[in-house]
């Protein structure tokens, strides 16, 4: 008598088995690094929001740091707030949206004043970013 054999077939068969455990370990993976994601810029202490800002495309990000003498970063390059508007003419050509980060500790007239002349310069995407509060 003939012995009928099954073929299991489908993702979860015998062959198959550890390629679904390959892919639920990367989607658990890239669940769980999504929020590990470095931002570009200098490193400066942002304060607390209740309020965070989401992903942005097409971004370029002013830091403004704290202490004694602040100083204003463009695209990673120390500038002074005088430099500042000939490189936000340039940011507005190439269609994209500033992000101000400044420390903590920042003077609040600076970030003003750095807001001011990104709006006066015709960006019209401009947002300031903080930390989430817990």
């Amino acid at each position: 008598m003939a012995r009928r054999r099954f073929r299991r077939s489908g993702w979860f068969g015998n062959r198959r088995g550890p390629l679904i455990d390959v892919v639920f370990l990367l989607i658990f993976f890239l669940l769980l690094s999504s929020n590990f994601i470095l931002q570009p810029g200098i490193s400066v202490a942002l304060p607390f929001s209740r309020f965070t800002l989401g992903p942005q495309t097409n971004q370029q990000i002013i830091s403004i740091t704290g202490g004694a003498a602040p100083a204003i970063y463009f695209r990673d390059q120390r500038t002074s707030l005088e430099q500042l508007g000939p490189l936000l003419d340039e940011a507005k050509r190439e269609g994209r949206s500033i992000i101000i980060k400044a420390d903590r500790f920042t003077p609040y007239e600076l970030v003003v004043a750095v807001t001011n002349a990104a709006l006066e310069h015709g960006i019209t995407s401009v947002a300031l970013a903080a930390t989430p509060s817990q």
